[in-house]
This record gives structure tokens, C-alpha cells and sequence, in this order.
């Protein structure tokens, strides 16, 4: 299913083929930063362009520590520069709430029901000691697809993400 009637749509209608990108909070957001964070990205989304085109995209906060922001490129196609367009604003979003979003040298995984994240060589640390396995449940914020969200490629055992091959050895 493609959407072409609407530039912002509720993330749940967009096509699982639809282009994703994750950005993730060490820390659970506080209400007031979650709620102008929203806030901000409907902006965006609802003025999001390529080559003079509204993007039809939306997006979702999970675990209140992850916001997900999707494109449908069969409606319209994403380019560089509404991608470039995109982290522009989520730069502009941390730095105006204090927030982190675009930290990739961390690590996102569960304890438990917790979401926990931890800088890289801590998280291979708690995997030599034994606290995080094989099948600790990890978040794979490199997932392509909104697909790959609803299939369960984004949360899954670490022996199954690429998690596994960088840290049990």
C-alpha cells in the first residue's frame, strides 16, 4: 500500500518496505522533552521535501528512549538532502532539549524488561563477565525497513544481530 494523500501519516499505515531510521536516547525522555520532541519532528515531517516533492513519512516513540522516523519512498523517493535535511533537525533537536539521539557508539539492549545502554566497551565488558548472553534481547538501530520493526529484526537475541559476531567471541 503506498499513501500519496498525506505528507505526515500515523507510522502503523506507512508500507513495510518504508525507509527507517532510528535514533536512540541513552535515558528514557522525560515527558516535557518527549512531547516537544514529537512536537518538533510532525513539523518536519509535515514540511519534509525531495527535489520539491512532500515526503510522506512518519514516525513513533518507543520505550520513550527511541524515535523512529519512516519514509514511504513509493510515494516518493528520499534523497540526500532531505536525509541531510532530516539529521539537521534532529541536531537541532538535541541541542535545544539537551537530549542525545545520533550516539552510535552505544549499545541498546534489555535487562530484563529495562532497556539499558551502555558505551560499546562496556557493553563487551558485561559480555565477558557473563551479565549480557547470547540471548540478551539487543535493539539493532540499523534495521532498514519499518518491515524489519514489525517482523522483529530490530529487537532480537544478540546471537542473532549483529551484535553477536561484534561482541561473543
Amino acid at each position: 500500500m503506498t499513501i500519496t494523500n498525506s505528507r505526515s501519516v500515523p507510522f502503523t499505515s506507512l508500507p513495510d518496505e518504508s525507509r527507517l531510521w532510528i535514533f536512540a536516547s541513552p535515558e528514557p525522555l522525560s515527558p516535557a522533552a518527549a512531547e516537544a520532541l514529537l512536537e518538533r519532528i510532525d513539523r518536519f515531517i509535515d514540511d519534509w521535501h525531495a527535489h520539491g516533492r512532500a515526503v510522506v513519512g512518519g514516525r513513533d516513540l518507543r520505550y520513550n528512549q527511541f524515535l523512529l522516523i519512516a519514509a514511504d519512498e513509493k510515494a516518493t523517493g528520499v534523497t540526500g538532502c532531505s536525509t541531510d535535511s532530516l539529521f539537521r533537525t534532529i541536531k537541532e533537536a538535541e541541542r535545544e532539549l539537551g537530549i542525545t539521539l545520533l550516539d552510535s557508539a552505544r549499545v541498546w539492549y534489555r535487562d530484563g524488561e529495562e532497556v539499558r545502554s551502555t558505551a560499546r566497551p562496556e557493553f563487551r565488558d558485561r559480555v565477558k563477565r557473563g551479565e549480557v548472553t547470547a540471548d540478551t534481547i539487543v535493539f539493532d538501530n540499523t534495521a532498514p525497513t519499518v518491515g524489519a520493526v514489525r517482523s522483529g529484526r530490530w529487537e532480537r537475541p544478540m546471537r542473532e544481530s549483529w551484535h553477536g559476531k561484534a561482541f561473543i567471541r
